[in-house]
């Protein structure tokens, strides 16, 4: 018998895995709150549908320590305050975790700001970034067969963290306006991403690193492809090569959206694996397979609007992802997480059909 890791490393190399590596679907908040009221009863979901685990392993790669969440005003429908990144932000105090807040400040705006915040919360700082606690919960994993992963979450990438730094429209124009800020926080990302994974791996081992950009909206990227190219892919090179040395042959990256333009950079780069291939924003696993071939694990690419619609739709959906879980190299799940209008009972009958497609119940 096989273990978890094994099947999931025998995916990644695009071989059989006896039975297929098939992951839960996993909830926003407000959609996990849903699911209690009707029915779930909080047992972790890769028990309750009896699938495969993928742990977590990583320590927070952000502004450690972090910003001091502090309230600056609210009324009675929304709070402005600051979050743990340094953003000033405003947000609904209903459906907070389904709604898009209002970002109205963040913490770099020139090179000063960006030079006075390194040193004081975005270097290794081992103490609050490797935690005993952290080292605890990396403990409390050994034993388990399942694979693990280290995903740098919000700050692990070259235009996602440094959108978390300056917001989007801010950033957009330094590329132009500010060419060296850019590149100096570039070239820290990388710098501290290797720093804080060279740490990791003298705690624990990991099967594959997850870069994060959330670069791309449903009509295609957010900075112009060629731009990015040019300031990013030595960054992406630096990291991913650095990462094989160490032994880490599976890299992958987090970006919602249209990222069709920017799929060569990373393949370029040395990245082998992207999430979560959103169809409303026109991404298909199947035709990304045909164009990419074997030189792309894939992860996602499941409608989740037909999830939510349940039934036929839902099955169909299943069945039309079919031929890339044959051709190997693909984990079937859902484009994102599982938004409030996919109904517990929904949520059952999608996992329940795409085990019994995958030969897994």
């Amino acid at each position: 018998m096989t273990t978890a890791r094994e099947r999931y490393i025998q995916t990644l190399e695009f071989q059989p895995a006896d039975p297929p590596f098939v992951r839960t679907i996993f909830p926003w908040q407000e959609t996990g709150e849903q699911w209690r009221q009707q029915g779930w009863d909080g047992t972790p979901l890769d028990q309750c549908f009896d699938v495969d685990s993928l742990l977590w392993v990583a320590p927070y790669y952000g502004p450690a320590p972090e910003f001091e969440y502090t309230v600056l005003e609210e009324d009675e429908r929304t709070r402005l305050y600051v979050n743990h990144e340094g953003i000033i932000m405003r947000e609904l105090k209903e459906h907070r975790d389904t709604s898009m807040p209002q970002f109205v400040k963040f913490p770099v705006e020139n090179r000063a700001d960006f030079d006075q915040l390194v040193p004081e919360r975005l270097a290794l700082n081992p103490e609050v970034r490797l935690s005993d606690q952290w080292r605890g919960m990396v403990k409390a994993l050994e034993g388990s067969d399942a694979p693990r992963y280290c995903w740098a979450d919000r700050w692990g990438g070259f235009f996602g963290p440094l959108r978390n730094l300056m917001g989007v429209e801010n950033l957009a124009l330094a590329f132009y306006d500010q060419p060296d800020l850019v590149e100096a926080m570039m070239d820290q990302r990388a710098n501290i991403i290797i720093e804080i994974t060279e740490k990791v791996l003298e705690v624990t081992s990991f099967d594959s690193f997850w870069f994060w950009e959330d670069m791309a909206y449903n009509h295609g990227a957010l900075i112009n492809p060629k731009v990015f190219r040019r300031f990013a892919l030595k960054y992406y090179r630096r990291v991913c090569d650095w990462l094989r040395s160490r032994g880490i042959q599976y890299i992958w990256l987090d970006s919602d959206g249209d990222i069709s333009e920017l799929i060569p950079i990373w393949l370029e780069a040395g990245i082998n694996g992207l999430w979560p291939f959103e169809v409303a924003a026109g991404m298909d696993v199947v035709e990304v397979r045909k164009t990419y071939g074997h030189d792309l694990a894939l992860s996602g690419g499941i409608d989740k609007r037909a999830v939510a619609i349940g039934g036929e739709a839902m099955r169909a959906e299943v069945d039309r992802i079919m031929p890339v879980v044959e051709d190997g190299g693909y984990f079937p799940e859902l484009d994102h997480a599982a938004p409030p209008d996919i109904s517990w009972s929904k949520a059952c009958d999608y996992m329940a059909y795409l085990k019994h497609r995958l030969g897994r119940g």
